[in-house]
Parts: C-alpha cells; structure tokens; sequence
C-alpha cells in the first residue's frame, strides 16, 4: 500500500544524526542525500525521506500522527530507543514493553525526533 513516507525537518544535520543512529541501532544504513538535498534511508525495502517543507514554511510534525517502524524483536526495539534518546530524541508515552489489547500482544517502544515527530517501534509477539 505505501510506497516511501517522507517529513518535514528545519535542520537536517540534527535530523541525520538522530535517524542515522536509530536506524543504524536496527542494522540500517546512514542516510543518503540526494540532488535535492532531501535525506534518504533505505531499509528493508522500505524508503523513508526527510526533507526541507518546499514551500519554505518552517516543519511541524503532525498532531495525532504516528510513524511506525517494524521491529524483529523487544531487544531490537530498545536499542532503537536507547539510540534515539542518546542522538537527541525524547522518549515518550509509557516506557518501552508489552500492551494488551484486541487479542493481541505489542512490544512498543515510542520517541518524539528532534523536529517533534511522534515514532513507534512495534513487534507482534507471538
């Protein structure tokens, strides 16, 4: 269904720093810029951009908005946050564990990003 998800960002240096260390903390690689100076990370087929808003109006992150990233374990998803709060991220809502509900069981673990987006690393348990 998706294809690539993109942010806003007002200094892209401090974007890279916080999301070159949490994807590097989850085995991806830094960030890429490309010819239009947007950050670039490619992971697991998946492709997420940071970019400078083009209508020159400063970032804002989106209020209600989530941006979820697939984890392959709980381990995983402390590293990602360890490494988000070490490269300038906030943790937020409860600490990183197990939520019940709808019959299942979630391994989540959420950060605000230097701009004010809110992430979430997610594992399905078993």
């Amino acid at each position: 269904m998706f294809s690539h998800m993109m942010i806003g960002s007002n200094d892209l240096d401090r974007s890279r720093k916080f999301y070159d260390a949490v994807f590097g903390a989850v085995g991806g690689k830094p960030g890429i810029q490309d010819e239009k100076g947007r950050l670039v990370y490619l992971h697991n087929g998946g492709i997420f951009m940071i970019t400078k808003p083009i209508d020159g109006e400063a970032a804002t992150h989106g209020n209600g908005s989530t941006i979820g990233f697939a984890m392959d374990g709980p381990a995983q998803a402390d590293a990602w946050h360890q490494a988000g709060v070490a490269a300038g991220g906030t943790a937020i809502e409860d600490a990183p564990g197990v939520r019940s509900g709808g019959g299942m069981n979630l391994y989540l673990a959420y950060l605000r990003d230097p701009d004010g987006n809110k992430l979430c690393a997610l594992h399905r348990m078993p």
